[in-house]
């Protein structure tokens, strides 16, 4: 397995538009949704992102089941922020 980026102590994972913040082997994980980006000196950089606290139960069917926290925040530092409390208070 290729080494993977950490933050906190826990993986970090992008795809597209989509930041995967914690092991898939954990009872839940972070999805971060980047739902708007602002140009900074020729660079895009999320401005607004969902943070969502789902579980990895694969018995939950419904995606709205699986989500068991969520809130917007303005900066990807924040997003993180809120992730790692949520996955630390959820170990």
């Amino acid at each position: 397995m290729a080494d993977l980026l950490n933050y906190k102590g826990h993986p970090v994972v992008r795809d597209a538009n989509k930041i995967y913040y914690g092991s898939p082997d954990s009872d839940c994980i972070v999805v971060l949704t980047v739902l708007e980006n602002t140009e900074i000196e020729g660079t895009k950089v999320p401005s607004r992102i969902l943070v969502q606290l789902q579980s990895t139960d694969p018995a939950l069917a419904l995606k709205q089941e699986k989500i068991l926290n969520q809130v917007e925040r303005k900066t990807l530092s924040d997003a993180l922020n809120i992730g790692s409390v949520w996955l630390e208070k959820n170990r």
